[in-house]
């Protein structure tokens, strides 16, 4: 498998700025009731392609890390290179933390020099899903996971060669299984 490092020139402060939200939302009050660390979700076989989770919003307080939770159900951003997945160059999979369906594979993933993990293509169509998102005075493309509707990270077009696109993803809401 190859690895490429993909700098579109010098990364620049807009570009950074556009794979991170703001800190807009609060916290809720409390101890967390969900797990302190994430839970794989992973099956054999995954969830069909179609395939719905939808869960309250307790339940997703419980399933989930508050991190996780913060990321997957109210949009936020984890901060750039605070997770290890966006150096991850094993042969796997990445899943959604959530719900366990399979997102992207090692082999469509580069070193964008962000700090998220990214991907030129996810592992197959109809697994996430592209939404228009205009908050913060931006206008983009926001990338979901297809099963449970998660907030993953968004899509860019300054990816390489063949797509040319980037999905700039928060690697703490993914689940990486390496090929055995």
């Amino acid at each position: 498998m190859q690895r490429r490092t993909f700098l579109a020139g010098l990364l620049t402060v807009p570009i950074l700025a556009a794979c991170d939200e703001a800190e807009s939302q609060t916290i809720p009050e409390g101890p967390w009731p969900g797990p302190s660390t994430p839970r794989s979700y992973v099956t054999s076989p995954a969830p069909p392609l179609g395939e719905r989770l939808v869960l309250t919003d307790e339940a997703w307080r419980q399933r989930l890390t508050r991190a996780q939770y913060d990321i997957l159900r109210r949009e936020r951003t984890e901060p750039s290179f605070s997770c290890e997945l966006w150096q991850e160059h094993r042969d796997g999979r990445f899943y959604c933390g959530g719900c366990g369906a399979p997102l992207f594979s090692s082999a469509h993933k580069f070193e964008s020099g962000t700090g998220w993990a990214s991907f030129y293509r996810p592992i197959e169509p109809g697994r996430v899903t592209e939404h228009s998102d205009v908050s913060y005075g931006m206008v983009r493309t926001e990338v979901r996971c297809a099963r449970c509707d998660g907030h993953l990270g968004h899509l860019f077009d300054d990816g390489p060669p063949p797509t040319g696109h980037r999905y700039c993803i928060n690697g703490s809401i993914l689940d990486f299984v390496p090929v055995a």
